[in-house]
Order: C-alpha cells, then sequence, then structure tokens
C-alpha cells in the first residue's frame, strides 16, 4: 500500500494536469477545485510515506541496463517531502483567489511541475533525477512566461530557462562519468566511483545545484523570474525549484565530501552568496525583487550546510525557509493584485490596509531576521554549527550573511508597517490596475505558513534536533547555547540599527551602488562573457559554413550537373549514334536477304545450282 501511496505521489499530479492541459479552456471553470484537491491529497500522502508505521517505501522498475528507475523515501526525504506538498497546497488555493490564473493551463502547468518536484525528492537514481529535472525546467519556463503575450516576460522566462539549461549540462556529465566509474547510477552508490571519475561527478553534481539554487554566478536569471504570476514565485522560489537546487547537494553531500574539494567548494558557494546577494537584497527598492534576491542568499545556508556535511540543519533551514518565503511571495503578489505595484516606495503602510495580511507578512519577516525564537533563527544557527567546526572563517561569513538577513527583512518590515503617506492613493497603480480587494481564498493561505514560520525552528531546537539529526543523518552539530544566544544578540542589534537608520533616512533618497541594485551586474558579465563569445563564434561559424562548407557543396552541384551534361551529349551522339548505325545497317542487310526470296521455284532451283557449284568449287581447290 505504501508503495502505490509513493508512485501516487509522482503519477497523480503528472496525470491530472496532462489532462487539464489536454481538455484546456473546456475545464477551466473546474481547474481550481481539480488542482486544490489534488494537492491537497498529496499533502496527506507524504505525511503518510514520510512517517510510516512500519518502514518507508522504495520502488524501483528497470529503465535500461544497469540503471532504474528508483523511487524512495529516506530520512533526508522525509523531512522535506511534506514540506514541498504543503506549500504546494497552499500556493494552488492561493492562486484561486487570482481570476486571471483560474485556468486548466495554469492548474495544468502546477501540477505537472509539483509532480517533478515531489520526484527529484523521491529519486533515488540518476535517470529518475534526470526525468525529473527535465520537466521541471520546461513547466518553469512555460510557468514563468505565463502571460506569453509580454514579450518581456517571455524574454526573461527565456533568459532563466537558458541559464538554469546551462548548468544542468552538470548533470548529465555526472551521469556520463557514474558509468564510467563504474559506480552505477544510484545517488547512494556514487561516493564509490573510481579515481578522477568521482571529481567529475562531483563537479557536475556543484554546477547543477548551484545553477537551480541560483547561487554565484547563476543568480541572476532568479531576478528576470520575477515577472511571473507571484503564485509562481511562491511555489517555484521557496519550496520548489530553487529549493531543489540546495536539496540535491544535501542528498550528495557524501559524494561531494569524497573527493576532498567539492564540499569546500559548495560550502565557499555557498557562503559568498549569502553575503552577497544579502547585500543585494538590501539595494533592492521592489519588494519582489528584495525576496529574489533573499532566497539565494537564504538558499547559501543550505548550500554551505552541504559543503560542511550538515544534512539535518541545511534540511531544516530549507523546510523553514520554505514556509517563510511562500508567506512572504503570496503577501507580495496580494499587495500587487490589489494596489498595482510591488515597488517599496508606493508599497509603504501596506500592511496595515488588511491586518491579516500584513500580521502574516511581519511574521515570516521577523521569522527571515532571525529573530529568536522564530523558525529561521536555529535553523540558521544549525548550520552555522557545523561551518564553525570546520573553518571559523566560513563561520564569521555566515555570521555577515545572517546580520544583512536582519537588515534587508528589517528594511521591509519598517517600510511595510509605517503609518499610511497622505499621498499613498496617488502611488498605486503603476504597474497594473489594483482591485483594491482581498479574496479569502488569497490569504487564507498565509494563516498556517505564518505559523510554521513562527514555529518550526523547534526543529533545530534540542530535544527535537536530535531526533531530526538521526532521521536526516550527516555530520550536523547541534548549535552551542553561545552559539544560539550570540545570533540571537546579532539579529536584535542588527534590527534595532536598521530601524533607527530607516527614520534617520525617511523622506530622504538613498542611491545605492548600481553594482548591488542590478544584481552585482551578472547578466551583463554573462552576457559579455558567455552570450557575446557564443554570438561571435556562431556568426563566424556560420560565414565558414556558407563561405566554405555552402560553396563546396555548390561547387560540387555544378561539376555534377556539368558532367551530367557531358555523359548526356555523349550519350546522344555516340552511343545514340551508334546504336542508330547498327539498327540502320541490319536493316539494310535484312533488305538484301530479301530481295532473293521471290517465290518463284525456278529461281530457288538456279540458286541451289549456284550454291552446288560453288560447293565443288571449293572442293576441287581445298584437295
Amino acid at each position: 500500500m505504501s508503495d502505490l501511496t509513493l508512485v501516487a505521489l509522482v503519477v497523480l499530479p503528472a496525470v491530472v494536469g496532462v489532462l487539464l492541459l489536454l481538455i484546456g479552456s473546456g475545464a477551466d471553470r473546474s481547474a481550481a477545485p481539480v488542482g486544490v484537491g489534488t494537492a491537497a491529497l498529496l499533502a496527506a500522502a507524504s505525511f503518510a510515506v514520510s512517517f510510516p508505521a512500519i518502514s518507508r517505501p522504495s520502488v524501483a522498475t528497470p529503465f535500461m541496463a544497469g540503471a532504474d528507475l528508483g523511487l524512495g523515501v529516506d530520512g533526508l526525504a522525509a523531512l522535506v517531502l511534506p514540506a514541498v506538498a504543503v506549500v504546494s497546497a497552499l500556493v494552488l488555493l492561493a492562486a484561486s483567489g487570482t481570476p486571471a490564473l483560474r485556468t486548466a493551463r495554469f492548474y495544468g502547468l502546477m501540477l505537472l511541475f509539483v509532480a517533478a518536484a515531489l520526484m527529484t525528492v523521491l529519486a533515488t537514481t540518476l535517470p529518475t533525477l534526470l526525468m525529473s529535472w527535465e520537466v521541471m525546467g520546461a513547466t518553469s519556463f512555460a510557468l514563468v512566461g505565463y502571460h506569453w503575450r509580454d514579450q518581456e516576460t517571455i524574454s526573461s522566462g527565456t533568459t532563466a530557462f537558458l541559464t538554469t539549461r546551462t548548468a544542468d549540462v552538470g548533470l548529465y556529465v555526472a551521469a556520463g562519468a557514474a558509468l564510467a566509474g563504474g559506480a552505477g547510477l544510484g545517488l547512494a552508490a556514487l561516493p564509490n566511483a573510481s579515481g578522477g571519475w568521482r571529481d567529475v561527478i562531483a563537479a557536475g553534481l556543484v554546477v547543477a545545484g548551484l545553477g537551480k539554487a541560483a547561487q554565484l554566478p547563476f543568480s541572476f536569471w532568479l531576478s528576470r523570474a520575477m515577472l511571473g504570476p507571484s503564485p509562481v514565485s511562491a511555489l517555484l522560489h521557496s519550496a520548489a525549484m530553487v529549493a531543489m537546487g540546495g536539496y540535491l547537494l544535501l542528498r550528495v553531500a557524501p559524494t561531494l565530501g569524497a573527493t576532498g574539494w567539492a564540499d569546500d567548494a559548495a560550502a565557499w558557494a555557498g557562503a559568498a552568496t549569502a553575503v552577497l546577494l544579502g547585500m543585494v537584497a538590501l539595494a533592492q527598492r521592489d519588494l519582489k525583487q528584495l525576496l529574489a534576491a533573499s532566497t539565494a542568499a537564504q538558499l547559501g545556508f543550505v548550500v554551505l550546510a552541504a559543503g560542511v556535511g550538515a544534512t539535518a540543519g541545511g534540511a531544516t533551514h530549507l523546510v523553514a525557509h520554505a514556509a517563510v518565503k511562500a508567506g512572504l511571495f503570496l503577501a507580495a503578489g496580494i499587495w500587487l493584485e490589489a494596489l498595482g505595484t510591488k515597488r517599496l516606495s508606493s508599497l509603504t503602510g501596506a500592511a496595515r490596509l488588511w491586518p491579516v495580511v500584513g500580521a502574516c507578512a511581519a511574521a515570516a519577516l521577523l521569522s527571515l531576521a532571525g529573530l529568536p525564537p522564530l523558525a529561521l533563527w536555529a535553523t540558521k544557527d544549525a548550520v552555522l554549527a557545523a561551518a564553525a567546526e570546520q573553518s571559523p572563517t566560513l563561520y564569521v561569513a555566515g555570521l555577515v550573511g545572517a546580520a544583512l538577513s536582519a537588515a534587508y527583512a528589517t528594511k521591509a518590515l519598517v517600510v511595510l508597517t509605517r503609518g499610511l503617506p497622505d499621498d499613498a492613493e496617488s502611488r498605486y497603480d503603476d504597474e497594473r490596475d489594483g482591485t483594491r480587494a482581498v479574496p479569502g481564498p488569497a490569504w487564507v493561505p498565509l494563516l498556517p505558513l505564518a505559523a510554521e514560520a513562527l514555529l518550526l525552528g523547534v526543529l533545530a531546537l534540542p530535544p527535537v534536533f536530535t531526533d531530526v539529526r538521526e532521521l536526516a543523518g550527516g555530520a550536523s552539530q547541534e548549535p552551542s547555547t553561545l552559539e544560539l544566544v550570540t545570533s540571537a544578540m546579532l539579529a536584535v542589534v542588527v534590527i534595532v540599527a536598521t530601524v533607527a537608520v530607516m527614520r534617520g533616512v525617511q523622506g530622504r533618497r538613498f542611491a545605492w551602488p548600481r553594482v548591488l541594485r542590478d544584481w552585482l551586474l551578472l547578466e551583463p558579465l554573462a552576457h559579455r562573457s558567455v552570450v557575446r563569445p557564443v554570438e561571435v563564434l556562431a556568426h563566424r561559424l556560420a560565414h565558414l559554413d556558407d563561405a566554405v562548407l555552402d560553396r563546396g557543396v555548390e561547387a560540387t552541384a555544378g561539376g555534377t550537373v556539368r558532367l551530367a551534361r557531358t555523359v548526356a551529349l555523349l550519350d546522344d551522339r555516340l552511343i545514340d549514334g551508334a546504336v542508330a548505325g547498327i539498327v540502320s545497317g541490319v536493316r539494310r542487310v535484312g533488305g538484301l536477304a530479301r530481295r532473293p526470296q521471290t517465290g518463284q521455284l525456278h529461281q530457288y532451283y538456279l540458286q541451289a545450282l549456284a550454291v552446288l557449284a560453288l560447293v565443288l568449287v571449293v572442293l576441287v581447290l581445298v584437295r
């Protein structure tokens, strides 16, 4: 029964999603209830397979020689799977409050994406992971570009798709190296690959994980993806897609550790992203851009956890961050729909307009700031405790990232909770016409998400963390009292300082450096260092194709035509002439042979007598 439930977690949303897409607009009226109902079933099933009464399920079926398609629930998957399923259900419920999204196409794509995300969590082999990775990439492109008539949206979706696809090549490289290294394609067996092949596997996995998790240097695609619908942002950039990049690195942490260098590379990439993207988040003037940059920075802690082997700490931070960020993206979407803007300067005091929405967003922002005892305070320290064991520098970098978290979360909180300005109404509708209303399905999901943002920190605190560590495995260190107190004091000091600075600069325009406002200029750098050289190479190859290959083909074709004409001429004049001459000669011989055939008996006798005389002459001469 558990095995069937495990398979249903992937098959059910995939089948329902495909049916909605095939039926199309004819299913628009029923799409939202069908989508939300399916997601609710998935949420219930995720708890059933993650915490069964007997043993966790695992299924596999042959796919190709030496490789199975495998699904299974281990301790790490048991922690993450319910979070993905629950957030998916809440986001789909919230999306039903937006009329433009109550379509079969939207819910079909969302369910297909959810199926791919759940399959990623449950994958036990590389072929399974590659399949889910592909579907997740394709559906995310379709969802980010959901409003496909807007060329800017399509361009942004394409940028996000191509950037993540570039990093995804690493996963294929890892699969090839796993086969060459004799380890097979099971994720658990990858550390057993021989010699240099293990290094290639680890390098491919690190690149794929960093790309999907929007870590440096791939972070800029997350900024472009913010043009998608807010419920899409709430799911893709909280519990799925971006989170799956961090989850992949947690899953393969033993492989990274076996190389002796890949774990350090991941740890430093995560720490650098937590610090630099934290600074980027602080400089943003758009709420969704701030949340996007903070997502990359928070996933930096998860990637850092994978690098230092803190699997349990990384998993708890992943789960808590999913709830926090899903709630914040949904709140940003509510204000965008109601007020027609997501610019922070236009959203001044927006939290006061709809108190429930404002209170839930405030709870999530305080958790994001690391204020004790809220969720991200303790989960972050569960990661930093392991980092401190390996490198004091990594620990300090993590603290800097935590301080920046407190700063950018407080910045957003102060703006949203200020008193409404007198000219508030004139600041709205700068991006679209706001509805000035918040339907029930849009804000109800904020309540459980806010509760999780407040309470999930218990997963990283004793004694619960001891059980979590045994469940997820790895080398997670339990944060000490000193570390917890230090990070708590740091968060409080930064929050107070940020509030003071915000009050001091209120009414004045502060110009952040462009390099921070424009996401470290990563996209222009990518264009200059990758896109432009590829375009130049493509143009030169096209010129080579035109000037050399095409001309060679054209010259060969021309020569062939000329040769054919010459052969045709020879055929007409020589062969056909010879045939005609032979035919004419045969005809003349035939005419000559016909002349003696007169039908007169005496002439035949004369001819016979002549022949007989000729024979006698020959016999006389021969003798």
